[in-house]
């Protein structure tokens, strides 16, 4: 079977610590601002990972010394500050990691599930930027495949843990009922939390949002109080549990900020829970008395009590997963016949053309209808006498029949 030219590399909440991955926090804009790919090109940016997925002809050890470089570029972070938190795969490995960490077989919470939208979304940026050519894009559309097939046909996700945030509150705040709970940011992960806070009979909860009419939708969904970010420090002072989950490049919450608002309320201590990375607060915020300070990395031992049944569906997950990877095989293999079947179509194209053009000299003035009956008549004729020579190019590409593909090319003169 012949091995993808794919190439990952990355960091994660299992290889770096969140200070390492916020500074590599980046966009694929600044990827390709800093270095031209050199092929098919994939950012994958979450508050746990960061992760480079790369599609090129390249030595793999070549690929990943590029990337590296490339990486450093963009975030101006030196290489010797990363490269040993660095983890790297490539070929069937690569390709068999995405779609675990698309199914959330390596989230820090087993079955998180908004990483499949995050997946999702890298690519459709990297579709919008151009830079994602077949050889991804099969990938990436497997691996959104394993991730809602495990969603759908197994419990992996039943009741997410990505919204341990919520958990470690209680766990360290007391009973939620009796706390009123701030959420900075409606994103997805905000909006996760609120889902938690609701089901756990949180009733005074607030979401505080740079975009307000965001924040008032989002609001709306779960039955809380939405307000806009120029009252962030009214609010805080008011809290008793902050979970701050936005996509903000600066903290939020500074030292300052949080003085500020503890200032107004001496005796009552705080509690807040940063799932942003970069992180949405100043870390020194956690020395201030009355404050305890968790970050995505504290979330480690906090897994609610539905982690066992999660863990009991993972060999579903992974048979899933198998399935995805066999026929991922199969469309690699095809992809080695297409520019063949390209240039067959390409040359059947052009002989329907030329006969088209002959037969319509030869008719002389013909109304539009009938000019249309005839296209259509020769492209059905061109499609179906491809369909059957189309699909055994495939198999036999499937089956490594490789000498039985190049007599096709011979026998066409292609």
């Amino acid at each position: 079977m012949k091995i993808p030219p794919i190439v990952c590399l990355g960091v994660n909440h299992r290889t770096a610590p969140v200070e390492v991955r916020e500074r590599l926090a980046c966009t694929l804009d600044q990827l390709l601002s800093a270095a031209s790919p050199t092929g098919d090109l994939a950012l994958l940016s979450t508050c746990n990972r960061l992760e480079i997925y790369v599609c090129s002809a390249s030595d793999p050890a070549a690929v990943q010394d590029a990337v590296t470089t490339t990486l450093a570029q963009a975030t101006g972070v030196a290489m010797a500050d990363f490269a040993g938190h660095l983890y790297c795969s490539s070929g069937w490995d690569a390709v068999t990691h995405l779609l675990r960490v698309s199914t959330g077989l390596e989230s820090l919470v087993l079955g998180e599930p908004q990483i499949l939208g995050q997946v999702t979304g890298a690519f459709m940026q990297a579709t919008e930027a151009g830079v994602l050519g077949h050889c991804l894009t099969q990938l990436f559309r497997a691996a959104i495949r394993a991730g809602k097939r495990a969603r759908s046909e197994t419990a992996i996700s039943t009741n997410p843990a990505s919204i341990s945030s919520v958990a470690l509150a209680q766990q360290h705040a007391g009973d939620l009922r009796q706390q009123r709970v701030l959420v900075l940011g409606a994103g997805e992960m905000g909006r996760l939390a609120l889902k938690s806070l609701h089901h756990r009979g949180a009733a005074d909860v607030e979401v505080v949002n740079r975009t307000f009419a965001k924040a008032e939708s989002t609001a709306t969904a779960y039955g809380v109080t939405a307000f806009p970010l120029d009252r962030l420090s009214e609010r805080l002072a008011q809290a008793d549990v902050v979970i701050a989950a936005t996509s903000a490049s600066q903290p939020l919450l500074t030292r300052g900020l949080v003085a500020e608002a503890m200032a107004q309320r001496p005796d009552r201590p705080l509690l807040l829970v940063d799932l942003a990375v970069p992180r949405d607060i100043e870390p020194a915020v956690g020395d201030l008395p009355g404050v305890r300070l968790f970050d995505v990395d504290d979330l480690r031992g906090t897994l609610d009590d539905a982690l066992g049944a999660r863990e009991a569906e993972v060999p579903q997950v992974e048979a899933i997963i198998t399935e995805e990877v066999a026929g991922l095989q199969n469309a690699y293999q095809e992809m080695t016949v297409r520019p063949l079947i390209v240039d067959l179509r390409r040359k059947a194209e052009q002989i329907r053309q030329r006969e088209m053009e002959r037969t319509l000299r030869n008719l002389g003035a013909i109304d539009d209808a009938t000019l249309g009956h005839i296209q259509k008549l020769s492209q059905a004729l061109v499609n179906q006498l491809l369909h059957k020579p189309t699909l055994y190019l495939k198999e036999r590409a499937v089956n490594g029949e490789t000498g039985k593909v190049e007599s096709v090319r011979e026998m066409f003169g292609l």
